[in-house]
């Protein structure tokens, strides 16, 4: 049995009536760790520690190195997560949570993650948070879930952070038929690391992450992702913090579930109607979850982040 379950795939009527489609939501955000992360990096980790590997060592922001601690906890091996300095607290309880080892280095997930590679010894695995073919090959069991249950959609949405998410659905789409169905990538203005190579043609650094969406914040987009975007449709949206947390909002009063405001991004094409989605009728938006932020929380970004 893998170890992520299999999420409930809901027709959105406050969400259908108020973009004027069909909008159907895959709830990775039920995931038993709240994020869709669990797929792919559980399918890494069983592989792992199945060929010797005797710790698990991440470098996370906080949803994939909540998915190695609960598959690590799950498999019986520890557990070291390193993360950044701007990872809340709320995800670093959560990590301690699940038995994991919590370090706390640097600035961004770059200097988190050469510390975690620091870390590794010859029994010891390293869990990528989403530039890996297992993460990729797991995360595609979401599209395999929708298309069993009969769904195929004009055009699928979600969010972009290092690509990972994106790489999986694209193959999951790939494998089921659905390759010429747009997906619609969705990034904060200030960690809009995909956005900027698909202009520029190639992979590129952003100087810094300027978002409250902490969970996008890879400055650099995986080659894979990039690659997608060249091979298939995909159409790059941007969206700003304010309109990322105001959907987090709505979805608590439409659906009952807390989400992160990295996942709120994608949500917000539809709640805003963005002319993104206007040719088509049928739209599937992976609410993608995350467990590190709080009702109280989104609220402050919120009214932080509103437009003076």
């Amino acid at each position: 049995m893998p170890l992520h379950i299999t999420t409930p795939l809901i027709e959105s009527l406050p969400l259908s009536a108020h973009a004027g489609r069909d909008v159907w939501l895959k709830m990775e955000a039920a995931q038993p760790c709240g994020s869709f992360k669990l797929r792919g990096v559980g399918l890494a980790c069983e592989t792992h520690v199945a060929n010797g590997a005797q710790r698990l060592v991440s470098s996370s922001g906080g949803n994939a190195g909540l998915a190695v601690a609960y598959a690590g906890r799950r498999l019986g091996v520890p557990v070291v997560v390193v993360v950044p300095e701007t990872t809340p607290a709320r995800a670093r309880e959560l990590l301690q949570l699940e038995g994991a080892q919590v370090q706390v280095v640097g600035a961004s997930w770059q200097e988190a993650n050469a510390h975690a590679q620091s870390l590794l010894g010859a029994r010891d695995a390293f869990i990528h948070p989403f530039d890996d073919p297992l993460l990729w090959q797991g995360h595609a069991s979401l599209v395999d879930e929708v298309a069993q249950a009969g769904l195929v959609p004009d055009a699928v949405v979600l969010s972009v952070g290092g690509g990972g998410l994106l790489c999986g659905v694209a193959l999951g789409m790939q494998r089921n038929g659905w390759g010429a169905v747009p997906l619609i990538a969705v990034e904060t203005h200030g960690a809009a690391s995909l956005h900027q190579a698909m202009q520029a043609g190639h992979t590129v650094e952003l100087p810094a992450i300027t978002t409250v969406a902490t969970s996008l914040g890879a400055k650099r987009v995986c080659e894979q992702a990039l690659r997608w975007s060249q091979e298939r449709p995909v159409h790059s949206v941007l969206v700003s913090d304010h309109s990322a947390l105001t959907a987090c909002e709505r979805l608590m009063d439409d659906h009952r579930v807390v989400v992160e405001p990295a996942c709120g991004a994608a949500l917000a094409v539809v709640y805003e109607q963005h002319a993104a989605l206007q040719a088509y009728t049928k739209v599937l938006v992976i609410v993608c979850g995350g467990a590190t932020a709080t009702v109280e929380q989104i609220r402050q970004w919120r009214w932080a982040a509103a437009p003076q």
